[in-house]
């Protein structure tokens, strides 16, 4: 009996002497414990998060590869206005697409996707111009009834040029796209130029060789293309695909669209609502503010562009040419909010 009183003395001392080991495990050892538990816990959701972008990035190139073969064979087969159309529309759709995209995206996927955009606005660009060829070779003879159509006033001191209060002459973007669907305006100084809603409406709108212009442009274009222009102002309405800035310098530009993708540039101030990252490219001095022009029927206008006014990515910029990962790249900056008053008019 004593034996046994014994026994059990002995293990009720070690469940005892147990407990008192482990209240004696040092706070350290614990809190490491928590740490790795926690470590393991982000490593878990860290792959499920990348299998979800993964699943993401997939449904984007199946969904982004069947629309651009549906549009490629419309342009391919577009003898009627109507498959024209058709394929506009399901272009359009396929840019909303690309920019509810970009946030899950690598760049390299996002540049090959605009760049596929490119080509096929191009191609429907030429293919409407194919189905209007007397509009080619009619150009020259409608520029003098055409010359009420736009409003240019003259810097003081500054004699009109010739021939600007007509349809701009033919100019060319890449691609081959004609100048029946491009408007806009080429090779002025010190020149105030507008155009109204009416005259661009859904065109592609094309800006070259400009220097101490101040330009402003009423309504809801398709497309901006901004090249080779000094020391300007260009105010747009809302554009409902993308803007394109080339070989430009100190220039201040106030603009609305989907996308924005900026190259050789420099020195330049913008003031943007996109709904999708703006992208710049060998550049510098690119300044970024949210866009605050406005004129009477503007509202109107965003409604007709399609684009989403409570999405504004003004400040989420790649930069193609810095890759480094948590430092700010050099070659483009907030503009602070003292240097944002304005007086557009």
């Amino acid at each position: 009996m004593e034996t046994a009183s014994c026994s059990v003395t002995a293990v009720g001392n070690g469940n005892m002497g147990s407990q008192r080991d482990r209240s004696l495990v040092p706070e350290r050892l614990q809190k490491r414990e928590q740490e790795r538990q926690l470590e393991v816990e982000r490593r878990k959701q860290k792959r499920q998060n990348q299998e979800v972008e993964e699943e993401k990035s997939d449904f984007f190139s199946a969904a982004f590869a069947r629309e651009r073969v549906a549009v490629e064979e419309l342009l391919e087969g577009g003898e009627s206005v109507e498959r024209l159309e058709e394929a506009a529309t399901r272009l359009q759709g396929l840019q909303k697409l690309l920019n509810d995209s970009v946030l899950f995206l690598a760049a390299y996927d996002v540049r090959q996707g605009q760049e596929a955009l490119a080509r096929l606005q191009a191609a429907l660009a030429d293919r409407r111009q194919q189905l209007q060829p007397k509009k080619r070779f009619a150009f020259r003879t409608r520029r003098k009834d055409a010359a009420p159509a736009t409003k240019v006033d003259a810097a003081p001191g500054v004699p009109a040029a010739e021939g600007i209060l007509a349809s701009p002459p033919p100019l060319k973007e890449e691609g081959g796209v004609s100048s029946s669907w491009v408007c806009g305006f080429s090779n002025l100084k010190s020149q105030v130029l507008e155009k109204r809603a009416e005259e661009l409406h859904q065109r592609d709108v094309l800006l070259t060789e400009l220097s101490n212009c101040t330009i402003k442009l009423y309504g809801n274009p398709n497309t901006l293309r901004l090249t080779k222009a000094r020391n300007c102002t260009v105010l747009c309405g809302p554009v409902s695909t993308s803007v394109f800035l080339e070989d430009c310098s100190e220039c201040v530009l106030a603009v609305a669209c989907q996308q924005l993708r900026v190259h050789t540039t420099r020195d330049t101030r913008i003031f943007l609502q996109v709904t999708s990252r703006a992208i710049v490219e060998d550049c510098s001095g690119i300044q970024f503010a949210p866009y605050t022009w406005s004129y009477p029927g503007i509202d109107k206008d965003f409604e007709g562009s399609g684009l989403d006014r409570s999405k504004n990515n003004w400040n989420d910029v790649d930069d193609f040419n810095w890759l480094a990962r948590g430092v700010a790249s050099p070659n483009w900056s907030i503009l602070p909010e003292e240097e944002r008053m304005i007086q557009w008019d």
